[in-house]
């Protein structure tokens, strides 16, 4: 039989209710939770829309459908020197070839003006493109910097002099013969193909530093 609490003595389900129990856990749970991430940023331009969620880099406005009159311009700050990934999303109906900036067409006009906030100089600048993340854009998924045109003009860079594009098993467009300086900004100039366009898909930014 159990014996009776003494006389005056309080009881132990007054000593540890569930109320003090969680009084004294709540401050220790707050200690341990993961510190909140910043909000990531999407910006919906034409008819597409452009995210920074991969980290390293912040995206700052974007405007424009996507044409040549009125090409999408992305304003980026770059925090490292080493590769980020863009997300690019279509936002409207996949209509390959339709009206640009009602529908996602697949023809995109681009300008991205990139500020180095790296505080290395950059010597060359390459953009991939991606259909899967992390995978290699082949032929068959038809996304490529206009792969089709072997004459492009509508390739420019405000600080370097030349462009290189490499076809198979990569869509690479390198940019080369200049810098971006620290706190300086680049702007690059390009036309993006996809003969059957995705949902999603993604542009690698890679600023290359001096290696001597």
């Amino acid at each position: 039989m159990r014996s009776p609490e003494p006389a005056g003595f309080p009881s132990k389900r007054l000593l540890f209710t569930p109320g003090a129990t969680w009084r004294a856990v709540l401050p220790l749970l707050f200690l341990t939770l993961p510190a909140e991430a910043d909000p990531v940023k999407v910006w919906t331009t034409g008819a597409y829309s452009f995210s920074d969620e991969l980290g390293g880099f912040r995206i700052t406005g974007a405007s424009g459908i996507g044409t040549k009159e009125d090409p999408l311009i992305i304003k980026e700050e770059l925090n490292t020197a080493t590769p980020v990934t863009l997300t690019i999303r279509a936002t409207k109906p996949i209509e390959p070839f339709g009206k640009a900036g009602q529908v996602a067409n697949g023809v995109m006009y681009m300008r991205i003006d990139v500020l180095n906030n790296s505080a290395l100089p950059w010597v060359e600048f390459q953009f991939e493109l991606q259909e899967i993340l992390d995978q290699p854009s082949v032929f068959g998924d038809g996304l490529s910097f206009d792969q089709r045109n072997k004459t492009p003009d509508n390739i420019w860079s405000s600080n370097f002099a030349d462009f290189e594009r490499k076809f198979e098993p990569y869509d690479q467009l390198l940019f080369k013969n200049g810098k971006v300086d620290p706190l300086k900004t680049a702007t690059f100039d390009f036309l993006i193909t996809d003969y059957t366009p995705r949902w999603t898909f993604y542009i690698v930014q890679d600023p290359r530093i001096p290696t001597g």
